[in-house]
């Protein structure tokens, strides 16, 4: 599988949705330009780099998009446990995320390997697997210093 991380240049952008048999649209170039500018961003965020881009859009427009972009394997949605729906463009090489408890960043980390945290399950009951999704929570450097400040 290919990985696709952070392209933000128009004709690349073009190239993904006719690559992946979608029709290149104002808003899908908005959408998924938001996206690899913004790894992790949350519709609103979404919605706010496309309006800045098109003028105007729909909420329902932009769910539609990350939706169809979703099924098309060009964009990746994630949700933490407790945390809204987030987007990344980094899609095709099964990598996790960290998030803080304390202000929600996310960051991508590369897939886990070792004995820690263990990746093959003690018993698949049958299933081919094919993924495996970590979400490691912690104390990002921000949060931990200004804890310290107090």
């Amino acid at each position: 599988m290919t990985t696709r991380s952070h392209r933000t240049d128009a004709e690349e952008l073009r190239e993904e949705l006719r690559g992946a048999s979608l029709r290149v649209t104002r808003p899908r170039l908005a959408v998924l330009a938001a996206v690899h500018a913004h790894p992790h961003a949350d519709t609103d965020t979404v919605l706010r780099e496309a309006r800045a881009e098109l003028g105007t859009v729909s909420h329902q427009a932009v769910y539609d998009v990350l939706r169809a972009l979703t099924d098309a394997g060009l964009v990746r949605r994630i949700q933490p446990a407790g945390a809204t729906a987030r987007y990344e463009a980094r899609v095709g090489d099964n990598h996790h995320h960290v998030v803080c408890r304390g202000c929600g960043a996310i960051t991508d980390v590369d897939c886990a390997v070792g004995h820690a945290p263990c990746l093959t399950p003690a018993d698949d009951h049958g299933f081919t697997l094919d993924e495996a999704e970590v979400v490691y929570w912690g104390t990002c450097p921000a949060c931990a210093a200004t804890a310290d400040t107090r």
